[in-house]
């Protein structure tokens, strides 16, 4: 699948301020405690206090540090510099004066704060959280039959609760479409394992109905899918038969409760949805690789 699944919009909004937070993001994310007060307190000029106040609140915010630290809406400032008794809030202009202090006050403030970067490989929980978000994301793509922009908002939720920095947008899209390749593969591996299992000559039988048989104008997998069109005693008769020749497979022989139901509810509506050229084309190419996106 492609990597760049994110819109142009959804890219920007992760990296920065879209719209005006509102007054319940203002007080869950910049409202100003006392251990706050004491990590901001080790600065004394007035434009590096409101300076670190407006990291602090943003990397709680949105789970990253702005490359630009005063990129936030000046209602943010506004409401950081009345709860500092800072009388002049445009004085936060000045933090951006010496290139490095904003640098040093988020590495401050990762470290008062217990933030760890996602490949923090160095720290004993560094390489504890890495290792739980492996398995959060794996598990989630596994368990459930979601598209890449809802397991990507699932990891950046996942992220900001551990206080994990969320890392560029592009390499969180890498990784969440490696992850989904790799669940697709393992559900392709598991049904396909317990079709053998079942019976060797099954998986060549259903490929079979993908076929168009001589003389014939649909495959026999189109033919079976064909409802009764009126109320006969020919179409009864009909219908009928269409049971017999698929209960002949006993598909029932397939094991598949190892299979999370939500992923074969999905495979299922796939299948029949789609012609029969399509899946023959899926099963041509070795493995439906695309058959449940």
């Amino acid at each position: 699948m492609p990597v760049g699944f994110l819109s142009d919009d959804q890219v920007r909004a992760y990296t920065a301020f879209e719209e005006l937070p509102s007054l319940s993001d203002l007080e869950k994310f910049f409202f100003l405690d006392a251990f706050d007060r004491d990590v901001i307190a080790k600065s004394r000029q007035d434009s590096h206090r409101l300076g670190v106040a407006v990291q602090i609140g943003t990397v709680r915010d949105k789970g990253l540090f702005l490359e630009d630290p005063l990129a936030v809406p000046w209602p943010v400032v506004d409401y950081l510099a009345e709860q500092l008794g800072i009388g002049d809030p445009s004085q936060v202009k000045r933090y951006g004066e010496r290139l490095k202090t904003a640098y040093e006050h988020a590495w401050m403030i990762r470290d008062a704060y217990g933030y760890h970067d996602i490949d923090d490989h160095e720290s004993w929980e560094g390489r504890v959280l890495a290792r739980r978000f492996r398995t959060f994301l794996h598990g989630r793509a596994w368990t459930h039959a979601e598209g890449p922009t809802a397991l990507f908002d699932q990891s950046v939720a996942w992220l900001r609760r551990h206080r994990v920095l969320l890392p560029g947008v592009t390499v969180l899209e890498r990784l969440v479409a490696s992850v989904r390749e790799q669940a697709d593969e393992r559900l392709y591996a598991t049904v396909a394992r317990q079709v053998e299992r079942a019976d060797p000559a099954l998986r060549r039988d259903l490929s079979g109905l993908l076929v168009v048989p001589p003389g014939a104008r649909m495959s026999e997998l189109e033919r079976l899918r064909q409802a009764p069109k009126r109320q006969s005693g020919t179409e009864m008769a009909r219908a009928l038969q269409r049971v017999d020749d698929i209960a002949r497979f006993r598909l029932g022989r397939v094991r598949v409760n190892k299979v999370p139901v939500r992923r074969m509810k999905t495979l299922a509506k796939y299948g029949a949805g789609s012609k029969a050229p399509l899946l023959a084309r899926l099963h041509d190419r070795g493995r439906p690789r695309r058959c449940w996106r």
